[in-house]
């Protein structure tokens, strides 16, 4: 099994998106890249005062889906050109990044991030950092959207990204 964490905006999105491709065997809301110390909390990393980003931390086989199409996914299932910005969601907890974990995924994200430039109007800000400390979110914010589908925030925000990633990669989901 390998990992991916990647933050594109609130997490509830991005891990909805990944829980419904193939080869993803768990994915985890959590929080990391800041430089408060100590494990934070929702409400701290909400204040965008701890550094921290909202992220997902993905456990995927590598036999089912690659490092690539996990990045591919990402970047088209989000917007990489809104610095520290999805939608009405704004703050530095809120960045588009890709963490790697060793330097093959440093050097895919590279090529990937230039790769996808050319599908963009306007530039893309994804950052890419080697990853920190993980630390997974509260368990209130694991599978967000499977325990509140109907909530409004899943219904006006969370939906048309899966409907978009359901048209986009029919062929990575499970």
């Amino acid at each position: 099994m390998e990992i991916a964490t990647v933050g594109g905006g609130c997490f509830w999105c991005t891990e909805a998106v990944f829980q419904e491709v193939k080869g993803v065997k768990k994915v985890v809301s959590g929080y990391t890249g800041g430089t408060a110390p100590g494990r934070p909390t929702y409400r701290e990393v909400c204040s965008g005062r701890t550094g921290h980003a909202e992220v997902v931390q993905i456990t995927y086989d590598e036999r089912e889906i690659s490092y690539q199409d996990i990045l591919i996914i990402f970047m088209t299932t989000h917007d990489p050109t809104t610095l520290n910005r999805q939608g009405a969601d704004a703050g530095t907890q809120y960045r588009s990044v890709i963490y790697y974990h060793n330097e093959q995924q440093q050097e895919i994200a590279k090529a990937i991030l230039t790769e996808m430039a050319a599908y963009f109007t306007n530039p893309i800000v994804t950052e890419l950092t080697e990853i920190g400390t993980f630390y997974a979110a509260e368990q209130s914010h694991q599978n967000y959207y499977r325990n509140n589908s109907s909530q409004g925030y899943c219904t006006a925000v969370i939906n048309p990204k899966l409907a978009k990633l359901r048209k986009m990669h029919a062929d990575k989901l499970t």
